[in-house]
This record gives structure tokens, sequence and C-alpha cells, in this order.
């Protein structure tokens, strides 16, 4: 069993250490004698997501008595893939249709389920859709929809080799997915400049 609740610093630096070695290089030189450290402390930051339950940040709500959509766009996001550990980085788009009570959440708390979800080993298609589904069931909305476009470091700096190229996914969930012109006016939203 794997436990979620914290990060094994010293297992992790004792990990890169024998992955420097297996690659043919010397853990002891005076350039990576603190990088196995280093790494797993950066580790732990990068895969902070995996420790907390990201439902949790949209528990705070407001009676705004709102029925419109509400959207925050160009959320910054840096993740990892988890098929082979090479970050991979763009932004994402949110977007809700309160439900009838109106109530509404944080904008923030849009921004930080995006980071917890990305602060994971993590594949784009995955993350659009876990964002999707946890603000669709913590906030009972007529609908949400996510859009992330980015760029994975594993498709630009080995394999193909395409720099620049853009992956875009989306999540559609409610009014959104049922209703094409709700859809078309937010991804018109979302898209626009």
């Amino acid at each position: 069993m794997i436990d979620r609740g914290k990060v094994d610093l010293a297992r992790a630096a004792a990990a890169v250490r024998e992955l420097l070695l297996a690659v043919g290089e010397d853990p002891d030189r005076e350039g990576l004698k603190a990088t196995p450290a280093r790494v797993a402390r950066a580790y732990a930051e990068t895969f902070a997501g995996l420790h907390v339950d990201p439902d949790d940040v949209l528990q705070t709500t407001f009676d705004a008595d709102h029925d419109e959509l509400v959207l925050v766009k160009d959320i910054p996001l840096y993740s990892t893939c988890e098929h082979h550990l090479v970050p991979w980085h763009g932004s994402a788009a949110v977007g809700y249709i309160p439900g009838e009570d109106g109530r509404i959440t944080g904008l923030s708390k849009l921004a930080r389920v995006v980071d917890l979800y990305a602060r994971r080993p993590q594949v784009q298609e995955r993350l659009t859709s876990q964002v999707a589904d946890a603000v669709m069931r913590r906030l009972e909305p007529q609908g949400v929809i996510v859009v992330v476009q980015a760029e994975h470091l594993c498709m630009a700096m080995r394999g193909v080799r395409k720099p620049g190229a853009v992956t875009m996914t989306s999540a559609v969930r409610g009014i959104f997915q049922a209703d094409p012109r709700t859809r078309a006016e937010a991804l018109s939203l979302i898209v626009g400049r």
C-alpha cells in the first residue's frame, strides 16, 4: 500500500542518486553532490497535489443569487507527464453556471482546484475531466466547462521533437453538454482574446 500522506525524501533522494548512476553520471562530483536531495524536495513540491483532496477546496460557497456564467480563464498550470516524468505546462479555463440556489465559490478556488490536480503525475485529458467533475460534484451547478491548452515537453524535447505544439482538451457537463448555444457562448469567451 502506498502512503499518500507524505513524501519519503530520503527514499526519493536515494532513487535520484541511483538514476544518476544508471545514466552514467557521477553523483559524487561537485555539481551533483546535493542534487539528489534537491530533486527529492522539488518532487515533494511538484507532486503536492497527491496529498490534498481537491474537493475540499470547493467547500466554501457564497449565496450570491447568481444564475449566469462564472468563468476564470488563463489559469497557468504546470504538471508532470505520468508517462515520462517530464513537465508539461499551459493554461486552463473553468466556467460554471450556478445551480438554482445561486451559490458560487471564490474565484481563486477554481484556480486552486486546477493546481491541485496538476500537481501530480498526470495526463492532460484526465486533469481536464477531474476539474470538471470536482466542480460538478461539489457546487452542483447547472453545468461546467473546462478547457485546457498545454505544451508537453515529452513531445517537444524528445520523441517527435515538436516544440510549440499545443494540445487542447475540453470537458463539458450539464447544460454545456446539452445546449450547443450555451457551450458556444462559453467557448467564444474562452478562446476569444
